[in-house]
């Protein structure tokens, strides 16, 4: 029923799913693949199986925009099928949300999209069967385990587009099994990447010029919401300028102070073609799919992460046409210069990564959004790689042989196992 045809990393990783829902036993999965490559189509597979077999599915985004556009998707994926998709968020109010309750209580909705709103206790399912999280990152270990408690002992998907370096998805997710889609779609353009310093900002903005003219749409990414005493361009600032200078378009501003009802107006009138250069912060780095969105410049972006680029590049190229992404920086010192020449070489999502984690650490590759990362005493987990990938097969060896870990030679690991604090959201 799809109208294009799934590639083969797609296939692969809902075979892979699909063998864990059948198996006897709770699937415990993290699909990981670029962005664009087509998760959402894994997970709404999944979904679509668990809802003939009558039971009940919940998918949960970190933000309104995506739990919407995901509740879009997976609508019309389903809707062939006859399977009811409903939408749950913090904006669900009144008698839409009672009925959409209900209707979750009693079974009658077979998939549930929504935000952290899902959480909340007077959310009940019938039957939940499947629970998936998008973005994972954005999620506690204990939220993760809220929504799998709304059911009895649901399966468990887990996906994200921020590729996470090996060695620290042992340590984060090693308690789940990976799949990665590690394919493009085919047809799909690589983002033409180039970084310029401050200077050139005058000419940076003649060559977005170009692109709205030719009927395209752009976003301009500030690392700030308002100026302060740092040298870096804010949002609120910079939108002001581009109004000035590009008066024959309309120009919006989107960051996250801004109340949910008018975050979602701005993206609403973008994505409908009413905005033409959108002005914002990182919101848009997950969830915004707006295919005629061709050009992105990036203020400051020595300030941002090379995954967190990635990510933000990939907003863009979307679409048919080509697509370029301006890096506008003055980098302080090589390192940060190696960092953007990297991003500018490369697409490839799991590369920049592994590069990321080894330039910044681990302690910085999710910044202030993931929690929870060990404080190891002696570790690297950079220079003990080998060391953490001998410590996850041993640990694999020992659960196969022993999972409740009472046999008598397993003692005292099991003393240790049950000192470990228990992990909850920060």
């Amino acid at each position: 029923s799809l109208p294009f045809a799934p590639t083969p990393a797609q296939r692969r990783v809902t075979a892979e799913a699909m063998a864990d829902l059948a198996a006897g036993r709770v699937m415990n999965r993290l699909v990981q693949g670029d962005v664009g490559c087509g998760k959402t189509v894994v997970a709404a597979a999944l979904c679509h199986s668990v809802a003939q077999s009558g039971r009940q599915c919940a998918v949960m985004a970190p933000t309104e925009l995506l739990a919407r556009q995901h509740y879009e998707t997976f609508s019309r994926l389903l809707a062939p099928f006859g399977i009811s998709v409903g939408l749950l968020t913090g904006s669900t109010r009144g008698a839409q949300r009672q009925q959409l309750l209900a209707a979750l209580a009693e079974g009658s909705l077979a998939v549930a999209v929504g935000t952290h709103a899902l959480l909340e206790p007077s959310v009940a399912f019938a039957d939940l069967a499947l629970a998936v999280t998008d973005e994972q990152h954005r999620f506690g270990v204990a939220q993760r385990g809220r929504l799998a408690a709304k059911g009895a002992a649901p399966h468990l998907l887990v996906m994200s587009a921020t590729p996470i370096p090996r060695t620290l998805s042992w340590v984060m997710y090693g308690d789940l099994d990976c799949s990665v889609i590690d394919q493009l779609p085919p047809g799909r353009k690589p983002v033409a990447t180039y970084a310029v310093p401050l200077s050139y900002r005058p000419r940076v903005y003649r060559y977005v010029r170009r692109f709205l003219e030719a009927g395209g749409q752009g976003y301009v990414v500030c690392p700030l919401v308002e100026q302060d005493d740092s040298t870096d361009t804010a949002a609120e600032q910079q939108a002001a300028r581009l109004r000035a200078l590009f008066p024959d378009y309309t120009v919006g501003l989107l960051h996250g102070r801004q109340k949910p009802a008018e975050k979602e107006r701005v993206m609403a009138a973008f994505a409908a073609g009413e905005i033409a250069l959108l002005v914002a912060t990182t919101v848009i780095e997950v969830g915004v799919d707006v295919p005629r969105a061709s050009i992105m410049v990036i203020e400051n972006a020595e300030r941002f992460g090379l995954s967190q680029l990635h990510q933000l590049r990939g907003r863009v190229g979307r679409g048919r046409n080509d697509a370029s992404c301006v890096l506008l920086s003055d980098p302080p010192g090589e390192a940060a210069k190696e960092r953007l020449k990297l991003l500018c070489s490369t697409a490839d999502g799991f590369a920049l990564a592994e590069a990321d984690f080894r330039l910044r650490g681990p302690g910085d590759f999710f910044g202030d959004r993931q929690h929870g990362l060990p404080p190891f005493k002696l570790a690297d987990l950079v220079a003990d790689a080998a060391a953490l990938a001998a410590a996850s097969a041993a640990a694999e060896r020992v659960l196969a042989r022993d999972p409740a870990l009472c046999a008598p030679a397993h003692a005292a690991l099991r003393r240790a196992v049950d000192r470990l604090p228990i992990q909850t959201d920060a």
